[in-house]
């Protein structure tokens, strides 16, 4: 028999609130080309990951403008026009969320969030409050898809590993809960996350 699921843990970006970078820079570097160089180049995603990991952000600034001090200005857009890059909720996951706690589950989240941005999160989403918990990478030093990460949210919140259950848009994260001993489903949309829980037994 399949091991019962007693914990649900979602992560957050891309899969209870939409995450882009583009949707302010498209307006502070209008050019595609040029934009898409910036990312590709500039503030990276691998650079954005390391203030998921604990960096300050002045400190990953200053890195930058060292290297590209013409771009100082765009640089420094990142962080200040971060809120914009959160510009909507899932409200449908979020309803699968809200109703998995209201039918008595345990729910709690697993992010790779940097420590301030998350602090406006909160204020921006106020559903991010609604789990018993949430390990904010940026918090503790560790981030997805490190099998770390995945032991110390178990640790810290009682789970049992196999009877618990990971969502992730990101399938290399859905991976390093697996490999952490989790069960997980990489989310693509609201309806597949309810055909996906339902399938591992769960009342949603």
């Amino acid at each position: 028999m399949a091991d019962k699921i007693d914990h649900i843990v979602f992560d957050i970006g891309k899969v209870l609130i939409h995450y882009d970078p583009n949707l302010p820079f498209s307006r502070i570097i209008p050019d595609a080309e040029e934009r898409k160089w910036f990312f590709q180049n500039v503030c990276t995603h691998d650079w954005n990951l390391e203030q998921d990991r604990g960096r300050k952000w002045e400190d990953a600034e200053a890195l930058l403008i060292a290297q590209y001090p013409e771009r100082e200005e765009h640089i420094r857009a990142f962080r200040k026009y971060w809120p914009e890059m959160v510009s909507h909720s899932y409200d449908d996951s979020v309803a699968i969320m809200l109703g998995l706690i209201d039918k008595g589950h345990d729910v709690t989240m697993l992010t790779n969030f940097a420590a301030d941005t998350f602090v406006e999160a909160r204020k921006m989403y106020p559903f991010l409050n609604s789990t018993r918990g949430i390990t904010v990478s940026g918090e503790i030093g560790l981030i997805k898809p490190d099998v770390a990460i995945y032991e110390r949210h178990a640790k810290d919140f009682g789970l049992t590993p196999e009877n618990s259950i990971f969502i992730d848009d990101t399938m290399v994260n859905v991976e390093g809960a697996r490999a952490a001993g989790w069960k997980a489903v990489q989310f693509t949309d609201a309806e597949k996350l309810k055909q996906d829980l339902i399938a591992h037994g769960i009342d949603v």
